[in-house]
């Protein structure tokens, strides 16, 4: 508990969010420069500001993110030759950096929330029931997948297991696309049940 000379008490703030020590004003606005700028695509329209929470792939925010950090790396390293780097260009390169990083995490965390709120993760949380992971990257795997072992594990149903099977490997720029984050069925192959 806080009090303070006026007398008025709060409780304490050591467990809570600190958003004004955790955040730099002055980061956030030029980041928010750097979004304002780069509104205006290649036809002159102005895109919404929030435009990218509509959705975009996380292939294309990874490959972009490498491209723009080695930008930073190689300034970082005095590396960028000839006349020296543009003005703006290592500012620019590190909100690129933060652009791409923030909306990988928005997409993660999007992912996520769609996965807590669906039918299948409350029913994959009751008791008794694994809820399966692909062992790759993290990501649950689908919805079917969950669906399939409830059955297993509660109903007592027993599908055939599927080995593994990741997806090989997709050349040029199709790849981007390729969701594979669901490229295998592990929901019969909990080791606990197997017999």
């Amino acid at each position: 508990m806080r009090k303070f000379e006026t007398g008025a008490t709060r409780d304490s703030d050591t467990s809570k969010l600190d958003y004004e020590g955790f955040l730099s004003p002055l980061v956030l606005k030029r980041y928010a420069e750097y979004m304002n700028k780069n509104r205006i695509q290649a036809d002159g329209n102005v895109r919404d500001s929030d435009n990218w929470q509509k959705g975009i792939p996380l292939a294309v925010y990874m490959k972009s993110l490498w491209r723009h950090f080695l930008d930073v790396w190689a300034i970082h390293r005095c590396l960028l030759g000839g006349g020296g780097v543009p003005e703006g260009f290592q500012e620019d390169s590190l909100c690129a950096v933060l652009f791409n990083a923030s909306g990988y995490l928005h997409e993660v965390l999007k992912e996520d929330k769609e996965f807590e709120d669906s039918p299948a993760d409350s029913m994959a949380t009751q008791e008794g029931t694994w809820v399966p992971w692909n062992g790759k990257d993290g990501f649950p795997i689908t919805t079917e997948e969950i669906v399939r072992a409830h059955n297993k594990h509660i109903l007592g149903k027993k599908p055939e297991c599927d080995k593994p099977k990741p997806c090989g490997d997709i050349p040029g720029p199709e790849a981007s696309h390729v969701d594979t984050r669901h490229d295998f069925d592990s929901s019969c192959c909990d080791p606990r049940t197997m017999q």
